[in-house]
């Protein structure tokens, strides 16, 4: 059994201890906090825009064809992310997200770390992602992984596009 305060990354649904239920509260998580930061605050997952209530209702559905992946400590589901399917070269990441208490332990770098070699081992070419202009703190993560801004392919107000090759 992996040591407690060991983090884990793989891929789900797959062998492993995160359940159904440990991905759809990260999700919850990552869409209750985007809200409240976006000035929207929803108290709870029933009460999310219908497109993100459906991931967190049934991740399976949602991201079929894409790749998820779900860091872990123990028992405990900590951080995930998606890789879409390769759209010709590209991927998106996407739906990034580390529990607060697990933050400053590398948990995102290695979830991001995972999705980039993921698409490399696929042969994609390049992943693209867009992250809100105020979170600082993942544009600084992003950018010591060899994403910069581009071009945008998305024009909400104040959602910053990036992207890398692999």
């Amino acid at each position: 059994m992996a040591d407690k305060r060991e983090v884990v990354i793989t891929r789900w649904p797959g062998p492993g201890p995160v359940t159904e239920d440990g991905l759809t509260g990260l999700l919850a998580a990552y869409h209750l906090a985007t809200e409240a930061e976006k000035g929207t605050p929803v108290g709870a997952a029933a009460g999310l825009p219908e497109r993100y209530r459906a991931e967190v209702l049934d991740p399976r559905a949602a991201f079929a064809g894409d790749v998820v992946l779900v860091a872990s400590s123990g028992d405990t589901a900590v951080g995930c992310v998606v890789v879409t399917a390769a759209d010709g070269e590209r991927s998106e990441i996407k739906r990034l997200w580390t529990d607060p208490a697990f933050r400053g332990r590398r948990v995102a770098s290695g979830l991001i770390e995972a999705a980039l070699a993921h698409c490399a081992e696929s042969g994609v070419g390049g992943v693209r992602l867009s992250v809100w202009d105020w979170r600082a703190g993942a544009i600084a993560l992003y950018e010591r992984l060899g994403f910069s801004v581009t071009e945008p392919w998305d024009e909400r107000d104040r959602l910053v596009c990036m992207e890398r090759t692999v």
